[in-house]
């Protein structure tokens, strides 16, 4: 009887033990301590060049915070890294121009960015043939 008694003792200290780490995990996560929800963020602006490591300003009833971001160096600039584009596939060669265009709809908006509904990119044709993809088969000759 006394192990079991034993044993459960043993039991309760270990869930206390794990709730209060749980808790203090919750703490740390809340760091600034702001209780303002309505934050304003400004654009991701890179600590040098126009790509890279960077940081966004962001405002909120008198306070004012700094957050880490990064703006890929591939990424078009003509859309920001704040504005994110569900885009179709490539479009056929113009003839007269020698590019292909392709159209991208907003998908998501990230801090309030101001982003335009629609973009339209272009890219030079290439000029290579492309082979057969793997996986087809000539049709077989009789």
């Amino acid at each position: 009887m006394q192990v079991r008694s034993l044993f459960l003792l043993l039991v309760l200290i270990l869930v206390a033990a794990t709730a209060e780490a749980g808790k203090n995990k919750k703490e740390k996560t809340k760091k600034d301590g702001s209780k303002c929800e309505d934050w304003r963020w400004g654009p991701c602006v890179p600590n040098s060049k126009d790509c890279g490591l960077g940081y966004r300003e962001g405002t909120c009833k008198g306070e004012s915070k700094k957050l880490k971001c990064k703006i890929p160096c591939n990424w078009k600039k003509k859309f920001g890294a704040d504005c994110k584009y569900k885009f179709e596939s490539w479009g056929g060669c113009s003839a007269q121009t020698g590019l292909k265009t392709r159209s991208g709809i907003l998908k998501k908006a990230l801090y309030n960015a101001q982003c335009e509904e629609t973009v339209y990119v272009t890219k030079p044709c290439s000029s290579k043939i492309k082979s057969k993809s793997k996986g087809q088969f000539p049709p077989l000759m009789s």
